[in-house]
């Protein structure tokens, strides 16, 4: 049984929700308040994971006191920089929900699309949903040289490796737990790029796929070094065609 808050005892949901912390001491409370708030107005049957690796800044520390002012707040530190996708990998294997979240930490998605993230998957019964920046209905705040190398990146993901999505890399997402757990043992990707193999590979297994426009505001301190991880990426790219469409490992 989920960890649920002591005001509400009625569980309508079972959720887990994965904030994946690196360095964030500054935005961590704030995200964690905000975050129990929403997640308040919709279930009482939930969980916050805190995924926490290598900070240096005091996020750890952060971390290990919010989980005694929140109930439903877990800390998952490990000491060693794994990188994002190892850190989500790790999370999600030691969640207890039914639905499967995560968000980055920046909350640069409005909180006020947590609601239909979760209910595309409890409700509508899809097995993986994601915000999208790239619809026409959404609403992105970013610069032109952030959205121009997103449109590039989303466009080669969309013809290298045959997805539909319009935006792979948007930190909103959710899943039905089965069907993420059996396919997370076969995404290698350890960082940034983890969102888009978990995209892909899903989509090649026939699992269906909710992409919702959003509203998005990108962060003041964002950690993406532009030309360095658009680089590595692209590079990830080709490294998953070869191994889908060249060596068939799916």
């Amino acid at each position: 049984m989920l960890t649920t808050p002591h005001h509400n005892t009625k569980a309508t949901l079972q959720v887990s929700v994965v904030l994946p912390a690196y360095n964030e001491a500054t935005y961590l409370p704030t995200a964690v308040e905000k975050t129990t708030e929403t997640l308040n107005s919709f279930t009482s049957a939930y969980e916050i994971i805190i995924a926490e690796d290598g900070s240096t800044d005091g996020t750890a520390e952060c971390a290990q006191e919010l989980t005694q002012r929140y109930p439903c707040v877990r800390h998952i530190h490990r000491a060693q920089r794994l990188g994002r996708g190892m850190a989500l990998n790790n999370a999600f294997t030691q969640s207890r929900g039914e639905v499967l979240a995560y968000m980055d930490l920046d909350l640069a998605t409005n909180l006020k699309y947590l609601k239909p993230l979760i209910e595309a998957i409890s409700v509508e019964g899809y097995d993986f949903a994601t915000g999208s920046r790239m619809m026409p209905q959404s609403k992105a705040n970013r610069t032109l040289s952030r959205d121009l190398s997103s449109q590039s990146y989303n466009f080669l993901v969309r013809h290298m490796l045959g997805s539909k999505l319009k935006d792979h890399q948007c930190g909103f997402k959710a899943f039905k737990r089965e069907p993420l757990l059996n396919l997370i043992g076969k995404v290698e990707a350890k960082h940034w790029f983890w969102d888009t193999e978990v995209m892909v590979r899903g989509s090649r297994q026939g699992l269906r796929i909710k992409e919702f426009a959003v509203e998005w505001h990108s962060g003041k301190d964002t950690k993406v070094n532009l030309a360095k991880d658009s680089w590595n990426m692209f590079w990830q790219i080709m490294e998953l065609w070869w191994k889908l469409r060249i060596k068939k490992r799916d």
